[in-house]
């Protein structure tokens, strides 16, 4: 990868992060990283969403009180979270389907930062990813993936309604 290339990544990433301070952001963006962890044998997956949109996006899913912040309603928020996330994000590695393990969720400036895993990943050579987190919010929304492999960085965006991407390494 150019020096270039990275700059633009980390200029991008500074942009994203900067509107994590401002409730009112004018782009609609999540940010999926994952990253193989060859050596615990295992596939860490994040996404970050902003609180916001996120909560509007579940409220219009369940019709029910929504708070992610809300340490009294942890629990119940961890359940649609990990729902919401679960049927919006699927991954395959190798060809095969991936079982996403929810860790947990935290806040982190104005995003929601979910982690799952997936265990028993002792190498792998292709990864295909299907994305539309928040796509029935805002047909504006924008997802970025970020993929580590062996320590070889991948990256692509989308835009709604692209869903699919697929990296080989």
């Amino acid at each position: 990868m150019s020096a270039k290339f990275f700059k633009t990544i980390l200029v991008g990433w500074i942009f994203i992060f900067s509107l994590c301070g401002s409730s009112n952001h004018p782009i609609y963006v999540t940010v999926t990283e994952i990253d193989h962890n060859a050596k615990e044998n295992i596939l860490e997956v994040s996404c970050k969403i902003f609180t916001n949109d996120f909560e509007k996006t579940l409220r219009m899913k369940s019709n029910s009180k929504i708070d992610l912040l809300n340490p009294l309603m942890k629990k119940e928020m961890e359940k649609l979270v990990a729902n919401y996330i679960l049927q919006h994000l699927k991954i395959s590695i190798d060809g095969k389907p991936a079982v996403l393990n929810f860790i947990g969720y935290e806040q982190a400036e104005e995003c929601i930062e979910s982690y799952f895993q997936v265990d028993g990943i002792t190498t792998l050579k292709q990864l295909n990813v299907e994305d539309d987190l928040l796509y029935e919010y805002k047909s504006e929304q924008i997802s970025l993936l970020h993929v580590v492999v062996d320590g070889k960085r991948q990256s692509t965006k989308m835009n709604n309604p692209d869903k699919k991407a697929l990296f080989k390494f």
